[in-house]
């Protein structure tokens, strides 16, 4: 049998204790592979973008809000968009400069925003009462960060509605079709000179590429019409966000960074032309095809006939995949004891996970060879979000994650990522400090 370097790195994650009974669930990132999705993505925009233009790809931290990963992406030459204080605080603890941070959310507290123009982050307001927060502060304190208007071409929505953020009605940016908004956003560049970027991110998973390319034309339309009006470069970056989709049906790369790029080049092509500095934000497409849940089979039973594999995976790590199915779907591969892939005949069973709820399935009914106690499930293309949106359902505690990498000589190095979170952890995390706290209220 052909090991591909996966399987090898499962099989000694298993050897070496990562997973086994006493750690029954973990996480795996291949660090190969993530340096190999960094380097794609820069080569594609360097490939259509004229020399010499300014480009910043800033990884969205929430795919991955892991400090190691973020540090391993700066080495590659990749910066960070935040979205919280939580995610700028992991940037600044990952060493990421702040000319390389920016600062998106559509509820940014007024601390927030006095701390990012303070620093010098860039900083994307969603709205004209968040904007008239930073009138006010830059009126106190002006600030060189760059700033930018984040606007909605109000284009349609892709095939998963929750990921979709350019609908008419999405409670991202201004919303350029409503009566009157393309005026007042002109007028509101107009009105400050120190307002030179231009913000719009059309969706995520479930959007087509033509979708997201016509997006990014009506964002780059709308800038040639704001620094027309003003007479000068006004507008001098745009930040087109990210959401490239991804295949989640094999391991194929499908679409690619240089599809992406070669389609923005034909929609609009003064966009890589050198005019505008470019900034973007993608996050699921860098790591997911990159990461790997192994989680150990406690129990193999059945029910009604179908046999089903009680794992330690399920909606503690895979939360999307568990409660909205049809629009998550992810391959799961079967493995034995020592972590070699099985090779028995298929059989429809369903793989549940530890919660107690009977929805709790990342499987179901899916042929698989059958899954015993002792054997390994994993879960694939989950190096994305599987591992920053960990749902705390019966206290379950988050699991410990390990980059790896091959030898020279074809053995398998870890790296720890996160150590599994301990009982005591979770007890603090859950207000354990104030036990006696509510037993003292109402007492006379």
């Amino acid at each position: 049998m052909n090991f591909t370097e996966r399987d090898r790195a499962i099989q000694a994650a298993i050897a070496r204790g990562l997973v086994g009974p006493g750690e029954p669930v973990a996480g795996l990132l291949d660090i190969a592979g993530i340096r190999r999705s960094a380097a794609e993505l820069r080569a594609a925009f360097e490939e259509f973008t004229a020399p010499g233009t300014p480009v910043l790809h800033a990884f969205a931290v929430k795919a991955a809000s892991l400090v190691p990963v973020l540090r391993l992406l700066a080495q590659e030459g990749l910066g960070c968009e935040v979205a919280s204080p939580g995610e700028l605080a992991l940037a600044r603890a990952a060493g990421v400069p702040v000319a390389r941070t920016v600062l998106d959310s559509p509820a940014k507290t007024l601390a927030e925003l006095r701390e990012a123009l303070a620093l010098g982050i860039a900083v994307n307001a969603d709205n004209p009462e968040e904007l008239a927060r930073i009138d006010a502060l830059m009126a106190s304190a002006p600030s060189n960060a760059p700033i930018g208007l984040r606007v909605n071409p109000q284009i349609g929505g892709g095939s998963i509605g929750a990921m979709s953020t350019a609908t008419d009605t999405s409670k991202f940016g201004v919303g350029l079709r409503d009566e009157g908004a393309r005026d007042w956003v002109v007028q509101a560049f107009l009105d400050r000179p120190w307002l030179t970027r231009l913000h719009g991110h059309v969706g995520s998973q479930g959007m087509p590429l033509e979708l997201m390319a016509a997006g990014v034309k009506a964002l780059y339309d709308l800038a040639e019409e704001i620094n027309e009006q003003a007479g000068r470069r006004q507008i001098g970056t745009l930040d087109i966000g990210g959401g490239l989709p991804v295949n989640f049906s094999s391991d194929a790369t499908t679409p690619t960074y240089r599809e992406y790029a070669a389609l923005l080049h034909a929609t609009a092509p003064g966009l890589l032309s050198g005019r505008y500095g470019l900034v973007t934000e993608f996050g699921r497409s860098l790591l997911a095809k990159h990461g790997t849940v192994l989680a150990r089979v406690e129990y193999a039973k059945s029910a009604g006939g179908r046999p089903i594999a009680v794992t330690h995976a399920g909606a503690q790590v895979a939360t999307r995949t568990v409660f909205v199915p049809e629009a998550w779907p992810i391959r799961v591969a079967a493995y034995d004891a020592e972590g070699r892939p099985k090779t028995d005949a298929p059989v429809a069973q369903d793989v549940a996970g530890p919660c107690c709820f009977a929805g709790d399935l990342v499987a179901e009914n899916r042929p698989l060879p059958r899954l015993e106690a002792g054997d390994h499930a994993a879960l694939l293309d989950t190096g994305a979000y599987y591992f920053s949106t960990h749902f705390a359902y019966n206290s379950l505690p988050r699991p410990g994650i390990y980059g790896y990498a091959a030898d020279a000589d074809g053995g398998i190095r870890f790296a720890t990522v996160r150590t599994p979170q301990t009982l005591e952890e979770l007890t603090a995390e859950s207000g354990g400090a104030h036990a006696k706290s509510l037993g003292e209220l109402g007492r006379q």
